[in-house]
């Protein structure tokens, strides 16, 4: 088994969707970082009032794919769907 990392950056395209995120966010980050096998979770935002820093550790490919899951079926999942991810994931 091998950690899974994931990194990068949430971009918002204007004060509408960042008000969703600052609607949905720390729901997301209770109900993560209390999920099985989540080792770190972390979502800040960045010095452009647009962009938020990801970084998240899991305990293996499961659990990671479990909170993939999870976040897809979510509140937060659907209200942020429009909102672009540039991701870069390691260890799957």
């Amino acid at each position: 088994m091998s950690n899974v990392f994931l990194t990068g950056q949430l971009v918002c395209n204007g004060q509408e969707q960042v008000a969703l995120v600052e609607r949905h966010l720390p729901l997301h980050i209770k109900l993560t970082r209390a999920e099985q096998g989540c080792l770190f979770f972390e979502v800040n935002p960045t010095q452009n009032p647009l962009v938020w820093q990801v970084d998240e550790q899991f305990q293996d490919a499961a659990s990671f794919l479990a909170h993939q899951q999870r976040v897809a079926e979510s509140e937060w999942g659907r209200a942020t769907a429009s909102i672009a991810r540039l991701y870069e994931t390691e260890g799957m």
